[in-house]
């Protein structure tokens, strides 16, 4: 096949071009109302109070560090399966980052893990953890949340893989991704190679008021135009008119050292598009692991790790990835590119990226994840990926394994 087959892409529509357009006609382009827009549908799409758009999700972990209060020093637990800013925006912050290692059946953090290790500490050790919905398979926060309260801990959710991802509770109830129940904080990336596409952005969730308040602080440097938070004197904001009876219109505070994370209405606007079509891009996306799990199912070279014939009703996946494991990773890997087939990595361990080495992480200390390491490959998995392209995939994994 000539048309080459990435492991993601976005899919962009004549409505989702048409509603760009039209914000590029308006009045605002930024700082509009769009934004709010899509900060609105968001939050009912995911079911929680609060949500804020922002430039990217890497800009969503930094204001959500700042807004939880991380600090020099704090201790933040995470997962080494991840990308690099769901461990970076702890340094950002001036925290030091604990890594823990993956349960190798889900590939998510492990929570009995993440006891023993927050049992052999002395208590509060630790201030929080972010976990991550790695591929799109939900943590049972439900769970996690227990273990937090237990320990005095915060919990940031990572959910960039997983909008329309749930686990069922205790009560059977369904827990979306990002709703706030458990998480004090949530955050998703619009980037293309995710379920909604922005170009560029990404989105907190909470539940709560007073985190709410502090991102959109930090989110607009710092500044705020709302009487209500003001802090300098009504006379002094007039200019020293002892005579003033409110604050006058031009006039805002800086009142935290924050930074410019704002999206941009046009990227809003897609946004607001974009999310319209997530639930039938999930389903597409649901199809097309299916179609992965019957070709995989019982295959000697190849395991999945997300087989639905396997199912398990306490979650839904939302299929970011579809990642199998074999054993001449690299082989395949080349032999897919040979072929136009773009599979990927997802991810090199975190803890053995130099930066974190030089912290003490050293190779062995996180066996589960590194074992998935040299196994681990991303197949294509996009909406748009059609039947033929998925068959072309499939029967060219077989041709390397039957050479």
């Amino acid at each position: 096949m000539e048309k080459i087959i990435p492991y993601g892409r976005q899919n962009i529509t004549e409505d989702d071009i048409l509603a760009v357009i039209e914000t590029l006609k308006s009045d605002f382009l930024t700082q509009g109302p769009k934004v709010l827009e899509f900060e609105k549908n968001f939050a009912s799409y995911i079911g929680c109070k609060y949500a804020v758009a922002v430039s990217n999700g890497t800009a969503a972990l930094h204001l959500c560090a700042l807004a939880i209060g991380i600090s020099e020093g704090d201790k933040v637990i995470t997962t080494p399966i991840t990308f690099s800013a769901s461990a970076n925006c702890i340094r950002y912050c001036g925290g030091e980052v604990v890594f823990s290692d993956i349960d190798p059946n889900t590939l998510l953090i492990d929570i009995p893990k993440v006891r023993l290790l927050l049992e052999k500490s002395p208590r509060g050790t630790f201030k929080g953890i972010i976990p991550v919905d790695f591929a799109g398979r939900p943590v049972n926060l439900e769970v996690l949340r227990k273990l937090a309260d237990e320990f005095g801990l915060w919990i940031i959710e990572d959910a960039c893989h997983a909008p329309g991802a749930y686990f069922v509770d205790e009560k059977r109830n369904i827990q979306n991704c990002g709703n706030g129940k458990y998480a004090d904080l949530a955050i998703f990336s619009f980037h293309p190679v995710k379920h909604i596409a922005t170009a560029e952005g990404g989105m907190i969730t909470t539940n709560n008021k007073e985190l709410y308040d502090a991102l959109l602080i930090y989110r607009t440097h710092g500044i705020t135009n709302q009487s209500a938070l003001f802090q300098n004197s009504m006379e002094f904001a007039n200019g020293g008119d002892k005579s003033a009876h409110k604050y006058p219109n031009w006039y805002m505070e800086l009142q935290e050292l924050g930074y410019n994370y704002r999206l941009t209405d046009m990227q809003a606007a897609l946004g607001i598009t974009q999310l319209q079509k997530a639930d039938v891009g999930l389903i597409r996306r649901k199809e097309i692991a299916l179609n992965y799990d019957i070709a995989f199912d019982g295959h000697k070279n190849v395991v999945s790790k997300a087989n639905e014939l396997k199912k398990d009703e306490s979650f839904s996946h939302a299929y970011h990835l579809y990642i199998i494991l074999v054993k001449d990773r690299l082989g395949l890997y080349n032999y897919l590119r040979e072929k136009n087939i773009y599979a990927q990595i997802h991810y090199i361990p975190l803890h053995l990226m130099p930066y974190y080495r030089q912290f003490g992480w050293k190779e062995g200390d996180m066996e589960d994840a590194e074992e998935y390491y040299k196994q681990c490959l991303s197949l294509p998995m996009y909406p748009t990926l059609n039947d033929e392209e998925q068959q072309y995939v499939i029967n060219s994994i077989n041709e390397f394994f039957e050479k």
